[in-house]
């Protein structure tokens, strides 16, 4: 997530992103932030501090309140000591003052992801679509709408996202969620395919594909 009230210096910082491989969004307030904070999943903020409204300070306020883990680096014109120790004392994993240069924001970033290890924890968290499931809250997330899962829901979903667009056969995915590969055990499978058939069809890219005779196969056509 960028936060940034300068269109033309958070156009650029999303471009300069993108050609590091990095996805992001772009938000021009902290109130929007805020909204798109609680409902979605980021892996690392990037916040300008004078921004209208509410500041980028009580932005990361909000969101150490929430998430103790995600780095977030500051960007200021407010280069006094006293403003970049307070940024630092909020929780901020960097602090870079303007103007600065793009190219070693950039490095600062990748070093950020590189120490937190931020391409591991995908196994966590998945984009499906319009839909994020947070496996950790057992729950799949959209446009501000939650549905709680149930532990063999949550199994089954995590493990068509961690082979999306593949096929997972039935025996194996009878043997890791329900440790059995029997016929009573099959046809719950089937139930539970239905449910989550029932909570992602709000979404039409997104499908829980039967291949017959071989097993199931989740799809996303966004």
């Amino acid at each position: 997530m960028v936060v940034e009230d300068d269109k033309n210096l958070g156009i650029l910082l999303k471009s300069f992103l993108a050609a590091r491989n990095f996805s992001s969004v772009l938000c021009y307030d902290v109130d929007t932030a805020k909204g798109l904070f609680e409902n979605e999943f980021f892996d690392m903020i990037i916040t300008d501090i004078m921004l209208p409204g509410v500041n980028g300070y009580e932005f990361v306020k909000f969101v150490r309140s929430v998430d103790n883990e995600i780095p977030v680096v500051f960007l200021s014109g407010k280069s006094l000591q006293t403003d970049v120790i307070y940024g630092f004392e909020l929780g901020a994993d960097d602090y870079v003052t303007k103007p600065f240069n793009m190219e070693e924001l950039m490095l600062r970033v990748e070093a950020i992801v590189k120490r937190a290890g931020i391409g591991k924890k995908s196994q966590n968290s998945f984009k499906i679509g319009t839909y994020f499931l947070d496996t950790k809250k057992h729950c799949l997330l959209r446009e501000g709408k939650e549905y709680k899962l149930t532990t063999k829901e949550l199994d089954l979903l995590h493990l068509l996202c961690e082979n999306m667009g593949q096929v997972v056969a039935r025996p194996v995915a009878l043997k890791i969620v329900w440790n059995e590969d029997n016929y009573f055990s099959a046809r719950n499978m089937d139930v539970y395919v239905g449910r989550l058939r029932n909570i992602l069809c709000d979404d039409p890219n997104v499908n829980i594909e039967n291949v017959h005779g071989v097993g199931y196969r989740l799809t996303d056509r966004c």
